[in-house]
């Protein structure tokens, strides 16, 4: 999956472990795994072992995002629990290394796999679940245009905690609203010459209708 500015390419631990490793590194406090399954990875070692036992799954089906700029691997997100009788596909296993975040290429990736779902593989709806603690994931599910359904109470336990799960999702007759309105934001006139927005994304989506 090829953007303006960072590609979405099939998780390849031998190419991509020592980046992203180091790009995690830039997470001093390890705030980033605070809602993910797994501890902060202290060596290379362990975190290319993970990757490893990942990488051949085909659900979940993970991904890496290239930085166009550095050319480097600077975050990682899979579709998952993949229901192609149904059409229903989630995003997760999302982790944006302080590389990545609040770039233009963190939304463009978003953008992308939404595209290669809904626009490529015909799927009807496109699912969106965190801890309902986990206050950044919710915000960032309603800026990128999904639309919250509600908390299912005590849906999982991990890291010896309850999960109560927050639902968003994006169904395949909103796609042509939120394309148009990724495809406005992402354009070159909407960025000046240092790299500011034009207009929120939520602009572009009030703007397409979505």
């Amino acid at each position: 999956m090829q953007g303006r500015s960072c590609d979405v390419v099939p998780l390849d631990p031998a190419r991509h472990a020592a980046e992203l490793f180091e790009a995690n590194q830039r997470d001093v406090t390890g705030a980033n795994f605070t809602y993910l399954v797994n501890e902060p990875f202290t060596t290379l070692d362990d975190y290319r072992g993970w990757l490893d036992s990942v990488a051949p799954k085909d659900d979940p089906l993970f991904h890496t995002i290239v930085d166009h700029a550095t050319g480097r691997a600077v975050g990682i997100a899979s579709l998952m629990r993949i229901d192609p009788a149904m059409g229903v596909i989630e995003v997760g296993h999302i982790n944006y290394s302080p590389l990545l975040q609040r770039t233009p290429a963190a939304t463009e990736a978003m953008f992308l796999m939404m595209k290669r779902v809904f626009h490529e593989l015909g799927y009807r709806r496109y699912e969106w679940k965190c801890d309902s603690l986990n206050a950044p994931s919710r915000a960032a599910a309603q800026r990128l245009g999904f639309t919250f359904e509600g908390i299912f109470r005590q849906a999982l336990v991990y890291k010896g905690r309850n999960r109560d799960t927050a639902w968003f999702s994006i169904t395949d007759t909103e796609w042509p609203t939120r394309r148009a309105a990724f495809e406005a934001w992402l354009s070159p006139g909407n960025f000046n010459p240092d790299g500011s927005q034009r207009r929120r994304l939520q602009e572009c989506l009030a703007a397409s209708g979505g």
